[in-house]
């Protein structure tokens, strides 16, 4: 399994309604890509910075879906969100409970 982070910096004051728009917007896209295996927001609400997780079934996944522009049109729906551009990074999962 592989997980791509998205490390994010948003208002504060703007976390709900980001959440909302991930659950309403990414997840339905994530599942169509191939390999997608679900996600977690993690925000700390006092400074606004936080991290997306997707977890997909290997990195050849994760690479197709940056290479067909899914990802990129996923962070796109957030231009207004953010407080500084968002980071990408992906690791293998090599232990899961």
């Amino acid at each position: 399994m592989f997980a791509r982070l998205t490390i994010l910096r948003i208002s504060p004051d703007r976390i709900d309604e980001f959440a909302k728009r991930y659950k309403e917007g990414v997840i339905p896209a994530a599942r169509s890509q191939k390999g997608y295996h679900g996600a977690r927001v993690f925000m700390d609400r006092k400074t606004g910075s936080g991290v997306a997780i997707t977890l997909w079934k290997n990195e050849e996944d994760a690479v197709a879906n940056e290479k067909n522009r899914y990802y990129q049109e996923q962070v796109a729906k957030f231009i207004t969100f953010y407080k500084k551009p968002p980071i990408r990074e992906g690791y293998e999962v090599v232990f899961q409970d």
